[in-house]
């Protein structure tokens, strides 16, 4: 059953509220030239927050965390007993959707390319940020790839292709049952150690062609194609890499998820995956943690965001 917490924030679009749900008991609140004020808040901005008692609501600015100088407040339903480790990797994943958001409206981004769909949740999110242009995504494992068939069947514009992107032409086995970790390579005895997932030994033989290979048939039909590279393939984002050739660099943008403590036995490190990419003309305009050891606070992956700084607008 809903929360009223929950219900309430449902019902603030209705009435001209944008409301981003960082998580549970977590949510940023507000409302662009609106009458309306709250305390602690700025003119632009509404809060709503669930008291300690469940059974009512009100406005509070007590346990409101203002970012910065931005007039916007985060909102925690349960201060007190709040998780700051899942706290802080939500408002990272915010920050760094936003951020994207921002980077493919300012370099005029026409076409995504989202190497390692997944059942479609990324490119999800970039359209209900406002995104509305070609998005292409690749998923190899047959199962995943029925879901994101389709989550994509209503969207004319979103394209799906059943293959993984490597370096080569060739077919290869990759390791399935690990739900979003599913990938190419073996699991690292630190990942081993991490996630019981990687105890699993099930594979499925895909097909892997080269990323040069698929641009074609991807951006057919764009007059002038601005493509974007996001990467999320559990270890395997440099192979993806490759595979792009001299193309790489039609590219205006790029996405990695780039490992500080390998979970995937021949993965990259961090240092070397960006070496790379800035050897290519890319460079870092954010990066953002995806994972965390709960234990010592060390990030284990982040998302590293870069543009090809040559193909900004001139202002």
């Amino acid at each position: 059953m809903q929360t009223l917490y929950r219900r309430l924030l449902g019902l603030m679009p209705r009435i001209g509220v944008q409301v981003t749900d960082l998580g549970p008991g977590t949510a940023v609140v507000s409302r662009r030239g609106g009458a309306y004020r709250v305390t602690g808040a700025d003119k632009d901005t509404w809060v709503l927050r669930r008291t300690r008692d469940a059974a009512r609501s009100e406005v509070s600015e007590g346990d409101a965390v203002r970012l910065g100088d931005t007039g916007a407040l985060l909102l925690m339903e349960t201060p007190g007993g709040r998780d700051e480790r899942r706290l802080q990797l939500a408002a990272a994943e915010y920050l760094c959707t936003q951020h994207v958001a921002a980077m493919l409206e300012l370099y005029g981004v026409n076409c995504v390319f989202d190497v390692g769909a997944n059942n479609g949740q990324y490119a999800r999110r970039l359209r209900k940020l406002g995104y509305t242009g070609r998005i292409a995504s690749f998923e190899p494992t047959s199962e995943t790839f029925a879901r994101l068939e389709k989550a994509a069947a209503d969207d004319p514009d979103w394209h799906v292709y059943r293959c993984g992107l490597g370096r080569e032409e060739t077919t290869a086995e990759i390791h399935v049952g690990w739900k979003t970790m599913n990938s190419l390579l073996p699991a690292s005895d630190y990942g081993k150690g991490r996630y019981s997932r990687f105890a699993k030994a099930d594979t499925e033989e895909i097909r892997v062609r080269r990323l040069d290979e698929v641009m074609t048939e991807a951006l057919d039909g764009l007059a002038d194609p601005r493509p974007y590279l996001k990467m999320d393939t559990q270890g395997y984002d440099l192979e993806v890499f490759a595979g792009a050739g001299e193309r790489i660099a039609e590219f205006v943008g790029m996405q990695s998820e780039v490992a500080v403590l390998k979970l995937y036995e021949g993965s990259p490190g961090m240092g070397e995956a960006v070496a790379v990419y800035e050897a290519a003309g890319f460079g870092i305009t954010g990066m953002y943690p995806v994972t965390r050891e709960a234990t010592t606070g060390r990030v284990i992956e982040f998302d590293c965001v870069m543009m090809r700084a040559d193909a900004a607008p001139t202002p």
